[in-house]
């Protein structure tokens, strides 16, 4: 093959070099508009695993940048005055220079074609003059032939809201250093790592709003470095801040990070193929330091693709497939370190401890029991304080066993109000249509029983209707009959009995989603016959053409349901329910209200968010007045539509602020389900920012759902204050005794099992250790060990 790379950055130069070593016939030619030792930045950072990807794909250039590298353990944060460190991180640092001269050098000796201080102006003229079989595009963030030909890259360019500056400096660092400064603007930020014997980077960042109004953009290159020099003084002990970026005049230095996705990575012209690679075809927020590592993995799976595969075409669209996934996993990890960045001041009425282990974990890359694997000691330390804190701020005597081990941080208490939870985690309200007319039986007994004793602290029963026209289905409970309050206690009275667990009630109204069928005869289908009237915000049909249409609320039935809904509380006290939440998500009744998207009213009850909160805040001051002061009360509403033009994140916090007002001691953060025009994006933990965002930016005590399964992640919210309380559903479907098992699962054995089941937790703790010690002997080196091991000799 005849192939030409316009870049000499990592991706071209590594990518031309594996080529050529796979096969020597290839004529490879990597075109670089700088000269030799011409770049920009200061070092790259690649972690222990990038090494061994690197050791994998070509040994002599890894030794090489192995021998070259400044590696450490450690990361330091400071913040507030405060010092705090934690290790086994395994980061190497490396100039960029040193790095490309390693590549260029390898390049050499396999035979590859490097062609310096030449511009590209036209890739398809270049194309022909080398007869080119295939051309790589790795001509960088600002690419020229992304440009060219974005009809087809499709290319979303995403300037974000943070600007920084890229300076280096003589004194060295032995950890990579993050410093957080508080000025009478904001907060600034600085990364710092070591790349060579005597040189580290120094990046600092703060969001434009703050930048500006510190004077930075009107300042000359040299004035905002002074200026920055004086803010880092502490860290810097009289050493300079350097700038190689003499071509940039005056607070163009100073950039805005660009988020590149491209939905294509192949273009053909003329049956030749232009394949964009490295920060021409995506972008890492640098707080991870992935840029590079990203552009090195490309080459490696793109060569990777040629060895496999003989016909181009398909070698292609194996690479963008492959790559695709990869760099999204990576691109999503990177976005919410950038954000966590963004925005520190959302973080800073944390303690220096938890602000340092919430930033340790932000991507959500970085779990609790990650941290562990790397430094045992560090998370030890952090479990006792965030114990000695919790069981302080409980009103409890801290337990003997602390001095032991530390309770993991989902088993910590928790109080609100006069209630104090044993742990974190809430057995979330999930419909199960099993009541009959209104009335639940033995199924619920059974139901919310077994997972009282499996170990929750709190379990709450499924949403439960004011009125027989608010259910969602004839098979929901009520609580409007004497019948049903007095089926309510009999559950609840069997929990205070048989288990320490407590137990709450989630009251709803269906609004335009109810008079529909069992969830397992055709979810949101309406019902064949005896169908009643729907009530919403505004009318609406939620299943275009075929559910019922519901008719807007008049003055006269908001009255009727806020009535109701204050009856229905009055009757939970009186079943012995300790918690009480309404449900204001989801597209129910309340929702309809909050959602623009459901909510056209032109009255007092609808336009601004304000407005349209109005009426369901109006319901919940009702019920707060006559609920028990001393019983804590929570909502759950919907932190994200997921459509355009629907409630968004920044509205949750400003919901979540309303309901504080109105005396909400807990916000439930769901999303979705208001439009079947929703498209949400799911994975791991995926709704606990918005859970982050209302506790730390509206300071009210939150509550995270959706897809956490493992006590790795109830204990990395928890820890980071991200929430206050988990809340896990269809896990417990699975297994009523989840949090029971989770906490053998982690080795965790302080923790109450009902008595009668004491033999079954020792017989799953024996199995889990012999889990544990077969997996230890079946062993096998990660990357990360080959890399060291490569490290030493």
């Amino acid at each position: 093959m005849n192939i030409v790379c316009i870049g000499g950055g990592p991706a071209g130069l590594y990518f031309g070099l594996l080529m050529k070593k796979q096969n020597p016939a290839h004529r490879i030619t990597v075109i670089e508009r700088n000269r030799p030792y011409d770049t920009f930045g200061w070092g790259v950072v690649f972690s222990d695993q990038t090494l061994g990807n690197l050791v994998n794909a070509d040994e002599p250039t890894a030794r090489a940048i192995l021998q070259a590298f400044n590696h450490w353990d450690d990361i330091d944060v400071f913040f507030k005055g405060q010092k705090v460190t934690s290790g086994g991180h395994g980061f190497c640092g490396i100039g960029r220079k040193r790095l490309l001269n390693i590549l260029q050098q390898r390049c050499e000796e396999l035979g590859v074609e490097l062609l310096f201080k030449t511009e590209v102006e036209d890739d398809q003229e270049i194309a022909r003059r080398y007869q080119a079989d295939l051309v790589i595009a790795a001509d960088g963030l600002n690419s020229r032939i992304r440009s060219r030909y974005e009809a087809t890259y499709q290319p979303q360019i995403e300037t974000r809201r943070c600007r920084f500056v890229w300076l280096g400096t003589k004194k060295k660092f032995e950890a990579f250093t993050f410093v957080f400064k508080e000025t009478p603007h904001g907060w600034f930020q600085a990364h710092i790592y070591q790349y060579d014997g005597d040189t580290s980077t120094f990046i600092i960042e703060t969001p434009e709003s703050v930048w500006r109004a510190a004077g930075l953009d009107q300042m000359s290159q040299e004035q905002g470095v002074a200026w920055c020099e004086q803010l880092f003084a502490d860290q810097l002990d009289g050493h300079a801040l350097m700038s190689n970026a003499a071509h940039l005049r005056g607070s163009s230095s100073w950039i805005a990070f660009p988020r590149i996705v491209c939905q294509q990575w192949v273009r053909w012209n003329d049956g030749v193929p232009v394949v964009l690679m490295g920060d021409a075809a995506h972008t890492a927020h640098f707080s991870i330091g992935s840029g590079t590592k990203l552009a090195l993995e490309d080459a490696i799976e793109l060569a990777r693709c040629f060895a496999a595969e003989t016909d181009i075409a398909a070698a292609l669209a194996g690479y963008e497939k492959a790559r695709a996934v990869e760099v999204l996993k990576i691109q999503s990890s990177a976005r919410n370190s950038m954000e966590w960045f963004e925005n520190v001041q959302r973080y800073t009425a944390l303690e220096a401890p938890q602000f340092a282990y919430s930033m340790l974990t932000r991507s959500q890359r970085l779990s609790h029991e990650n941290l562990r694997l790397r430094d045992a000691a560090y998370v030890a330390d952090y479990e006792a304080w965030f114990a000695r804190r919790a069981f302080e701020q409980a009103e409890l005597p801290a337990p003997a066993e602390l001095l032991e081990r530390p309770v993991p941080p989902m088993f910590t208490p928790y109080k609100v109000r006069g209630l104090v939870l044993k742990n974190r985690i809430v057995v979330s309200p999930m419909a199960q249509y099993s009541a009959v007319d209104g009335t639940v039986g033995d199924f619920h007994l059974v139901h919310l029983g077994a997972r009282a004793m499996g170990g929750a602290a709190l379990v709450m029963a499924e949403m439960t209707c004011p009125s027989a026209d608010a259910r969602i289905t004839p098979h929901c409970p009520g609580m409007y009959t004497a019948e049903h309050t007095a089926a309510w206690k009999r559950i609840v009275g069997y929990v205070h009995a048989h288990s320490d667990a407590k137990i709450g009630v989630q009251l709803g109204h269906a609004g335009a989603k109810g008079s529909t069928r069992a969830m397992w005869e055709g979810i949101d289908q309406p019902l064949g016959s005896d169908n009643w009237p729907l009530l919403s915000a505004s009318p609406q049909q939620y299943l275009e053409g075929v559910s019922q249409l519901s008719r807007a609320m008049t003055l006269e039935d908001m009255q009727r349901v806020e009535d109701d809904f204050v009856r229905a509380t009055l009757a939970a006290d009186h079943a012995g329910f300790d918690w009480l939440e309404l449900h204001c998500a989801h597209g129910y009744l309340l929702s309809s209200f909050i959602s623009p998207l459901t909510n056209q009213r032109g009255d007092e009850f609808g336009g601004s968010l304000e407005n349209r909160c109005r009426y369901p805040l109006r319901v919940f001051a009702a019920m707060r007045a006559v609920w028990p002061v001393h019983k804590p009360m929570s909502v759950r509403i919907s932190a994200h539509d997921w459509v355009e033009g629907g409630i968004t994140p920044e509205d949750a916090v400003r919901i979540a602020r309303l309901f504080k007002l109105a005396g909400a001691d807990v916000v439930d953060c769901s999303s979705g389900q208001v439009s079947k025009q929703e498209k949400p994006v799911f994975g791991r933990m995926f709704q606990t920012p918005f859970a982050d965002r209302v506790r730390n930016e509206a300071g009210i005590a939150a509550m995270a759902v959706g897809s956490i399964f493992e006590a790795d992640h109830a204990n990395g919210i928890i820890a980071a204050g991200r929430a206050d309380l988990c809340a896990v559903g269809r896990p417990h479907l699975a297994n009523p005794a989840w949090t029971l098992t989770e906490a053998a699962k982690i080795g965790y054995r302080m923790v109450a099992w009902p008595k009668q089941y004491l033999p079954g937790k020792q017989q799953l703790e024996r199995n889990l250790e012999r889990e544990k010690q077969l997996a230890a002997a079946s062993g096998g080196l990660t990357p990360q060990q080959v890399a060291a091991k490569l490290l030493e000799g």
